[in-house]
């Protein structure tokens, strides 16, 4: 299949792509106005667009081979409450693209009716923000296609709006800025309060390797939400606006549990990042404050599950590797190693075994 056949037409009238990231540190971080550090990843997601000829918006997803048509007077203005307003979708891709039309018909763009044909690399349900990757690539697409005066930024916040309005999920910013602004070869420091960012060099001599526990995780559906809800409890009790304004891990002491360990997971981490930013010159160094990180969301912020534990503690256990952890919201998903550069494959595979051994089926997504 491809989009002439499957809307009859010739080709799209623009193409465009975004690619999926894992996040370094700074987890859970994000919708607490904290830190974080992700890099792009080589998998990619890509639209194409053409104009419709029937007054309908058409979208079809290659993976999924499903298809989605939706009228016109669901995006009518003033229609765009979010929640209960949008068409019953089946198919969960068509709300990420849905909301992102929405959202820019808000604030006054006209979008006419379109066909878009969805094609992507970046695993689903691995933590790998395949659903920023969609969003991103959606909007530069309509971005390019009408020709909207939209920055980069606005890229991101756009599609932040759209995934937390129409697919529910209380998400911060870091995945779509990431997606938006990071490449493969850097690390995005980004302060999500300020919007604040540097782009990093990638630690000197290591490389990234991230493996699917094979354990898949939906984020409306997981903790994500409730874990956003008892961060804002926690700051709420603590007096100040977001958990990233308490400093001193032993302010949280004071909290009820389990916001305490809550906290203490969100105040760690932003200390990690900043950390990683300004103090850290080593490989090992790095490695030792990926491994704290994973520790931290394992019992402070209880996001991990026993493959995930298995898996890190394979990797963390590996010559060659300097760190690892779990990375994305948890529940499942995927962990992200900083090994030696060359080694890649090499340990990846040996991983693997291992893990395989241990009574789980895992594979490599970057790295191999």
């Amino acid at each position: 299949m491809n989009f002439q056949t499957i809307f009859n037409q010739k080709l799209p009238q623009v193409e465009a792509l975004a690619p999926g990231r894992v996040n370094l540190l700074g987890e859970h971080t994000d919708y607490n106005d904290g830190f974080v550090l992700p890099t792009a990843i080589p998998q990619k997601t890509v639209v194409q667009i053409g104009l419709s000829d029937d007054g309908m918006y058409h979208f079809y997803s290659e993976n999924l081979n499903e298809q989605v048509d939706i009228g016109e007077e669901y995006f009518r203005p003033g229609n765009m409450s979010g929640a209960g307003k949008m068409p019953t979708l089946q198919y969960e891709f068509a709300s990420y693209i849905f909301g992102c039309i929405q959202v820019l018909k808000e604030v006054g763009y006209t979008i006419s009716p379109l066909n878009l044909y969805v094609k992507s690399s970046v695993p689903i349900g691995s933590g790998l923000s395949s659903s920023a990757a969609l969003e991103v690539a959606t909007l530069r697409g309509i971005r390019q296609l009408f020709n909207l005066p939209i920055n980069d930024v606005e890229i991101a916040q756009f599609a932040q709006q759209a995934e937390i309005q129409y697919a529910h999920v209380q998400c911060g910013i870091m995945d779509q800025m990431a997606s938006s602004l990071a490449d493969t070869k850097h690390m995005l420091f980004l302060d999500t309060r300020s919007l604040e960012r540097r782009v990093l060099p990638l630690p000197e001599g290591a490389s990234i390797v991230v493996i699917d526990s094979g354990v898949p995780r939906t984020l409306a559906g997981s903790g994500y939400n409730q874990r956003r809800a008892e961060c804002e409890q926690a700051a709420q009790l603590l007096g100040v606006k977001a958990l990233r304004d308490i400093t001193d891990v032993n302010l949280v002491e004071t909290l009820p549990e389990p916001l305490r360990r809550r906290a203490r997971h969100v105040v760690t981490e932003n200390n990690r990042v900043l950390e990683a930013l300004q103090n850290v010159a080593s490989l090992e160094q790095f490695g030792e404050l990926m491994n704290a990180s994973h520790a931290s969301l394992r019992d402070d912020y209880e996001v991990s599950v026993p493959a995930l534990d298995t898996l890190v503690d394979i990797l963390q256990k590996t010559p060659g590797v300097f760190g690892a952890r779990l990375t994305g919201a948890g529940f499942g998903g995927a962990t992200v190693a900083l090994v030696a550069t060359g080694e890649e494959k090499n340990i990846a595979q040996k991983v693997l075994e291992q893990y395989s051994h241990a009574g789980y089926s895992g594979n490599i997504l970057v790295g191999a």
